[in-house]
């Protein structure tokens, strides 16, 4: 009696194992349809998806070709460079005309420079003469009508230097120097130490910064 109710009892546990397997795997299969279910879209998401990514493409095309800006940014483009072009060219010209503009000035200025000095250094011996021939008449002449004439024609000469920036180089109590003087003899001096300018022989002119003609003097030994 007791061997068959052991017998009955291992297979009761045997089927209550068998039926708690069974139960398991069909848990683990409902689990591993439901996530199958979850990954996997259905043909009509799948349909939907499809023809909203259809419409998107449609609609991008249609703006391309109705919207006008990238022919527009193109042309703009272009025509940005013609302009920076054509304002490279007129800067440049300008630079030309304005350097051409300072060459001609200065030439010019040149030019007129040389001329004047070509005519005051025709002009200087007949100032020379003038010089000379008012320091040759004698104190008791100087009064009289002619002298007095040619003392004011030389004085407007002088005049007329000076508003051609024309002037007399200073010599005598100067230091010698070479740029201004020419010395052609030397003397001796009590008023004057060695290498001063003693006596002028022929008065030297500038006109503006430029030598005209150098002075002519004697200086102390």
């Amino acid at each position: 009696m007791s061997e068959e109710k052991t017998t009955l009892e291992q297979e009761v546990e045997t089927e209550e194992t068998a039926t708690a397997e069974q139960t398991s795997e069909t848990a683990d299969e409902a689990v591993t349809e439901e996530s199958t279910a979850e990954k996997t879209d259905t043909p009509e998401d799948a349909q939907a998806e499809a023809e909203q990514e259809e419409a998107s493409e449609a609609k991008e095309e249609k703006s391309e070709k109705k919207s006008p800006f990238k022919k527009k940014e193109k042309k703009k483009d272009k025509k940005d460079e013609r302009i920076e072009e054509l304002t490279d060219q007129v800067k440049r010209q300008m630079a030309e005309f304005e350097n051409f503009r300072k060459r001609t000035e200065k030439e010019k200025n040149q030019m007129y420079e040389v001329g004047v000095k070509s005519i005051v250094e025709k002009i200087l011996p007949v100032v020379d003469n003038f010089e000379r021939g008012l320091s040759a008449v004698p104190e008791e002449q100087k009064s009289d009508a002619f002298v007095d004439g040619m003392d004011k024609i030389y004085k407007q000469m002088m005049s007329v230097f000076a508003e051609l920036d024309i002037k007399p180089i200073e010599a005598v109590g100067k230091e010698f120097d070479p740029e201004y003087h020419n010395a052609v003899m030397q003397v001796e001096s009590e008023e004057y130490e060695s290498g001063v300018v003693a006596q002028e022989l022929l008065k030297g002119y500038m006109y503006r910064d430029s030598v005209v003609r150098h002075s002519m003097v004697a200086v102390v030994q």
